[in-house]
């Protein structure tokens, strides 16, 4: 209950807190859950309508209305599941307010405990250093009775061993008043505690038995659509799949008779022996005659019979045999009406038979010949349609090719990257002197952007914050080989005794986004984020891991009223989600996921001296617009055939920073298109001719520099293919000592100290346009 340093009320405290987290997680798992149920539902839907579309030719065709019918069965399982899972996660958000209340108001109730801790382990010190001082101050004084030293240097030692005395004795009593106050109030706070518990888990777990109530009752729903699918499959047999094969594409039940064949009757035949040519009947008079093949035609008088003489080399008679092809069409038919063969067809029919030299030949069903030649031309039909090169899908169709998707943001021709200092060229154009003219009168306000959805890039890296305290190590590089920051007192090994708070450090980065557009201030765009991060002595991880309950490390983030977002580091911290401040956070480390952290940093970089955590990072509303921005911005293009004139006008901002500092490291890149051939600049800049790119680098700027940090820069470009586009250019700068958001945090609790707050903040995409 009381804890090592009495810290038994910060555990359970805390432990309520974490009730809180894993109400919302299991909300979030929930949610998570009902999603990929859902997911897959809307996936089974989309295959049970892909096999309604399957071939619905052939025997197996009626199979896919049965995986049709159980797959959007399995789907509406799944969705029932999602809906329960929906009205589930109403439960929990209900049961995450009333915990919240409850919480709220436990933490109210027990505030005269916390007061009774911190009053324990304060008197707690001041005990321990008084006896401390007690038991030297009496050694003392023994020393110099033994040692014989004068009455009166006795005489004083013993004022002060008695003084000592009795303010060792004063803080036993107050320590044994305050040791029973605290202990009859964490009686009743820890019983407090022990209730919130117990109806959290049993919240927690009636919650889970709904759960599974509702995934067990869909699996039993899947199981039987399952066993109804293993059972509709059995009872299709091969022979009911045939047989209605045989009802839906049947012919006709009745064997075919003589009325649906047609038989060839050849009949005299007359072959030449000699090679000549076969007379025709008719031949010379007869109606007939002989085609251009050497192939009689049939006389017009008879329809029924074709008279055909073939030539053949190979007869052993003498006299030509003669071959008498007698038709004999289909009859007419009421139920076969539509399939009768004409005249015609049979012409185009027989036309294609080779005949052997057989006395006799027979041919196909009619029917099923003049079906087959039908098929074939509406076969041929539909190919030549589908034609892929043809005209018409050429001309008609569209590509089913999609183009990449394009973000929605403004095209900027310069990125951070390109804030370079480009290398200095091995020949430029000569600068002749004169003074610079073109857009020099022209007096406008500040201004500038354009609606930009252009995320900016990563922040600079942090600088490391380290302990002005160090603990021993002699490396000088944190595990993240970090630039070193802050100064060190030398060694000096933390040790389990000691009770002195353990030092840490602290560096907030920032990163300003700015888009400049035109002259009016109000269509600036600014986006300003923030880095925190946390320095941990080498010599802490020996503390956390030899301390089975350490000290929680509790922080409180200020000044966060000018913030609209803050992302906790969520592997290592908690916050209080019921908190009404909307000036400050508390966070407080997850104790064993950070000694699991640091020390695998340890592993990972043995030598290091500092470990560098990554806290949280945060973005700062946008509302101020371009009082936000640390370098006002104003570009002017006048641009001709022949030369282009630029003028940049510049201005120092202090209200945007909380304590105003230098702007360092200032440059500002242009890029000039047109082919230049000369460039005058003020002051002087550098042009790359590679590039196409000018480049001004300053001194620092602040309220100290000339006309209180504004100013303007001018030039102008000789072209020989202009005129040159207006471009945008881009800025970079950077301030040590200070944040645009005013940030801040203080330490919360006893068991450590703050060493070192290190502040900056650097350009991401600072960027301004005519």
């Amino acid at each position: 209950m009381q804890g090592d340093k009495n810290n038994g009320f910060d555990v359970l405290y805390h432990n309520m807190k974490h009730g809180q987290i894993s109400s919302k997680e299991l909300t979030d798992f929930i949610r998570e859950r009902s999603t990929i149920e859902e997911a897959y539902a809307r996936s089974m839907t989309k295959l049970a309508k892909s096999a309604g579309n399957f071939s619905q030719l052939g025997t197996f065709a009626p199979v896919w209305d049965v995986f049709k019918t159980s797959t959007e069965k399995l789907a509406s399982c799944h969705m029932e599941l999602v809906r329960k899972l929906q009205e589930l996660i109403k439960e929990v958000q209900k049961y995450v307010e009333e915990q919240a209340k409850a919480h709220k108001k436990t933490k109210e109730e027990v505030a005269s405990t916390l007061e009774a801790v911190q009053n324990i382990q304060t008197t707690s010190q001041a005990l321990l250093k008084s006896r401390e001082i007690y038991n030297a101050k009496t050694v003392e004084q023994e020393r110099l009775r033994k040692e014989g030293a004068t009455q009166r240097d006795v005489d004083k030692a013993g004022v002060k061993a008695k003084k000592a005395t009795e303010t060792y004795k004063s803080y036993v009593e107050k320590y044994a008043a305050a040791k029973s106050e605290f202990e009859q109030k964490m009686a009743e706070t820890a019983q407090k505690f022990q209730d919130i518990e117990e109806n959290h888990i049993h919240h927690m777990k009636e919650i889970i038995q709904s759960y599974s109530r509702s995934v067990d009752e869909t699996h039993v729903q899947i199981g039987e659509v399952h066993t109804e699918f293993v059972r509709n499959i059995e009872n299709t047999s091969v022979e009911s799949l045939i047989h209605k094969l045989a009802e839906s594409k049947g012919t006709g039940k009745e064997r075919p008779g003589e009325s649906d064949m047609c038989f060839i009757t050849i009949t005299d035949v007359r072959v030449n022996n000699g090679g000549e040519r076969a007379s025709c009947p008719g031949e010379g008079g007869g109606g007939g005659g002989v085609d251009a093949d050497g192939f009689c035609i049939r006389p017009e008088g008879n329809e029924n019979n074709i008279l055909l003489h073939l030539s053949s080399s190979h007869s052993d008679e003498d006299e030509p045999r003669k071959f008498h092809v007698e038709i004999k069409p289909v009859q007419p038919n009421n139920d076969t009406h539509q399939n009768r063969a004409t005249i015609d067809e049979l012409k185009a029919s027989i036309g294609n038979i080779i005949l052997s030299p057989s006395t006799s030949v027979r041919l196909l069903d009619t029917h099923r010949m003049l079906k087959h030649l039908k098929t074939a031309e509406l076969t041929n039909n539909d190919l030549l349609s589908l034609d892929p090169f043809g005209p018409t899908l050429a001309a008609g169709s569209s590509s089913s090719v999609s183009s990449s998707t394009v973000p929605n943001r403004p095209t900027t021709p310069l990125t951070a990257g390109g804030l370079v200092p480009p290398p200095r060229p091995s020949s430029r154009p000569k600068l002749p002197t004169g003074k610079l003219t073109g857009i020099n009168e022209i007096v406008r306000p500040f201004s500038p952007p354009k609606t930009s959805n252009a995320s900016p890039p990563p922040a600079a890296p942090l600088a490391r914050a380290e302990s002005s305290s160090s603990l021993s190590s002699n490396a000088s590089l944190s595990a993240g080989n970090t630039p070193t920051v802050g100064t060190s007192r030398g060694p000096s090994p933390v040790t389990l005794a000691s009770l002195d708070a353990l030092p840490i450090a602290v560096a907030f980065t920032e990163s300003v986004n700015a888009y400049f557009k035109g002259a009016d201030p109000t269509k600036c765009i600014v986006k300003i984020t923030g880095d925190m991060t946390l320095s941990f002595p080498m010599g802490i991880i020996k503390v956390f891991t030899t301390n089975p309950s350490p000290a929680v490390l509790t922080f409180k983030l200020k000044n966060t009223s000018r913030l609209e977002q803050i992302l906790p580091n969520q592997q290592l911290l908690y916050s209080d989600p019921s908190q009404s401040d909307s000036n400050s956070k508390d966070f407080w480390f997850n104790m064993q996921a950070l000694t699991s952290y640091l020390r695998k940093s340890s592993d990972q970089n043995p030598t290091a001296s500092y470990y560098n955590v990554d806290v949280l990072k945060y973005q700062v509303s946008r509302s101020d617009g371009i009082h936000s921005t640390p370098l006002n911005l104003a570009v002017y293009w006048k641009c001709a055939a022949s030369t282009s004139d630029l003028r940049v006008d510049y201005r120092y901002n202090p209200e945007s920073m909380v304590s105003p500092g230098p702007l360092s490291n200032v440059q500002i890149l242009v890029p000039v298109d047109g082919e230049v051939t000369n460039m005058q600049s003020l002051p002087n800049s550098n042009w790359n001719p590679e590039q196409n790119k000018c480049l001004w680098k300053l001194s620092d700027i602040s309220e100290k520099s000339d006309n209180e940090g504004a100013g303007s820069l001018r030039a102008k470009f000789e072209l020989s293919d202009g005129p040159s586009n207006p471009t945008t250019l881009a800025v970079q700068f950077m301030s040590e000592g200070s944040t645009l958001s005013g940030v801040d945090m203080e330490l919360q609790g006893p068991g450590y100290r703050l060493s070192l707050n290190k502040k900056r903040f650097a350009t991401g995409r600072y960027m301004a346009d005519c």
